[in-house]
């Protein structure tokens, strides 16, 4: 009989939804602390940069028991993606668990034996209190910690009358028009903020980059949705993954050839259609070497206001302001009135204790986490989210349903410490040795290893119904509503749960 067990999810993102719902369905009891005002991590309206939207369709940016709305656009906006959050909260009447503008401060495990977290948790009027918990869900994400990056001169470019300010408190578009924007960084949130600024009037706009990297349009080749080439099982297969048969390495060998001229393909195919020798912008690296989370999306617009100068593109990085002028790193001098540094976001759990983080966190930064989820060595605690993806909301909700059954004791595989260690000890060596690309934010992207992550994931939950028509799946990308039929297909204990 399982024991009810109090419940802290850390983060009201898509991450602590997913946390928060899968707990309540086992009947425990549940406190979801968010720091900020509201819920929707990222897609928080007072976090969202004007314009910005998925890169993932919204069949595959959902959660299981709730489709996004027929009337959403095919990749929807941050409004949209926030209301479809709010109502998902609404349904599973997980709002009144939450305690907006409330901080955990710090976690240390309890000194009286008993197997729980004390929390110091700091709430909007700044008083801090402890509260115990069974059970602790880390659902903060990647994208909590913004990044900061500081040049001499900073000060008196302010004093003159410029901004700085970092993409995600760059919420307000009208504040660019008649000025000379600067934007720093390589990602999509980037290119989407140079873009949008030009359409919003800036009366100049220059993108600041250190290396091109390869970009996927919404429609490869203006006709094929890169759902169709990038998310199916057929095209993950082209990767080696981890722990494979002798078979399973004959066959990527005698593939080979194959493999390498698909590549070389879709690379040709993006330089022509995306005008890449125009803009000089032709990444370096193989596209197949750099698959995983940082790929981004081509913002629409972004290459044709490159190739006309509506858009200025500088290969370097800041070096430092002189009055209103930003002097680039390879002595290019550039005016400005507003920078933008679209940088990321810092990974971290800084609330955990130094010891407890030094069993997570390696030396070169890669996390210690089996299946992405939980390490034996902090017992009574997992991470939601933590397995980001193309697909993050899929990937947020199966392993939300995984922890709980894993704290529980009620995998149908569930692992012992030793076979976690040894397993993790075996990812390490992959991302490390075999295929750096998945060492990239700690190690905690599994794109584009979508299926495999989420067969092991199954498997171990113990789920009967696996799979649809075997040609039919090669094919297609992750469905929501097929992964809802195989979550419904393990072992079910929560009547009993209830009970207890």
């Amino acid at each position: 009989m399982v024991r009810q067990k109090s419940v802290c999810v850390i983060g009201a993102g898509i991450a602590g939804l997913a946390a928060a719902k899968a707990f309540t369905a086992r009947g425990h009891k549940v406190s979801v602390l968010e720091r900020s005002g509201d819920l929707g991590g990222v897609w928080e309206p007072a976090r969202s940069y004007p314009g910005v939207q998925t890169q993932s369709p919204k069949e595959l940016y959902r959660f299981t028991d709730k489709p996004m709305p027929a009337d959403y656009p095919e990749w929807p906006k941050g409004p949209q993606v926030y209301a479809y959050l709010a109502d998902y909260a609404r349904d599973y009447q997980l709002l009144p668990l939450m305690r907006f503008e409330t901080t955990v401060v710090s976690m240390n495990r309890r000194d009286d034996g008993q197997p729980s977290w004390t929390l110091e948790i700091r709430n909007a009027a700044g008083t801090t209190t402890r509260e115990i918990f069974d059970f602790v869900a880390v659902c903060t994400g990647q994208f909590n910690e913004r990044k900061e990056l500081h040049h001499a001169g900073e000060d008196d470019f302010k004093a003159a009358g410029g901004i700085i300010r970092h993409s995600a408190e760059h919420t307000d578009s009208s504040i660019v028009k008649g000025r000379k924007v600067v934007v720093l960084g390589g990602s999509k949130s980037a290119t989407d903020i140079a873009v949008q600024s030009v359409n919003a009037g800036a009366s100049e706009v220059t993108f600041v980059y250190r290396e091109p990297v390869w970009r996927i349009p919404y429609f490869i080749g203006g006709v094929i949705n890169f759902k169709r080439i990038l998310y199916i099982r057929a095209q993950e297969e082209m990767f080696r993954g981890w722990g494979l048969s002798a078979l399973s390495r004959l066959n990527h060998a005698i593939a080979k050839p194959f493999v390498w001229a698909n590549w070389r393909g879709l690379e040709a195919l993006l330089k022509a259609q995306l005008k890449l020798k125009k803009c000089d912008m032709v990444p370096a690296g193989r596209i197949e070497d750099g698959i995983n989370c940082s790929v981004p999306i081509a913002t629409p617009g972004f290459f044709p206001m490159v190739a006309d100068g509506r858009i200025k593109a500088i290969r370097g990085t800041f070096d430092h302001y002189d009055g209103k002028t930003i002097v680039m790193s390879g002595g290019q001098r550039v005016e400005a009135d507003i920078v933008v540094q679209a940088i990321g976001f810092k990974l971290g759990v800084p609330f955990l204790p130094q010891p407890y983080r030094d069993r997570l966190i390696q030396s070169d930064g890669q996390y210690r986490l089996y299946r992405v989820i939980a390490n034996p060595d902090l017992p009574d605690m997992g991470f939601v989210g933590f397995n980001s993806s193309f697909c993050s909301v899929l990937t947020a909700e199966m392993a939300a349903n995984w922890l709980v059954r894993y704290a529980d004791g009620m995998l149908a595989k569930q692992p012992t410490a030793a076979e976690m260690h040894r397993n993790m000890d075996e990812m390490l060596h992959f991302k490390r040795v075999e295929r750096p690309a998945a060492g990239i934010y700690g190690g905690l992207c599994v794109a584009p290893y979508h299926f495999k992550h989420f067969d092991e994931l199954l498997d171990d939950m113990g789920a009967r119904d696996r799979r649809r028509r075997a040609l039919v799946e090669k094919f297609t990308p992750p469905d929501a509503d097929a992964y809802a039929r195989f979550l419904a297909s393990t072992p079910d204990y929560t009547a009993e749960a209830t009970a207890a």
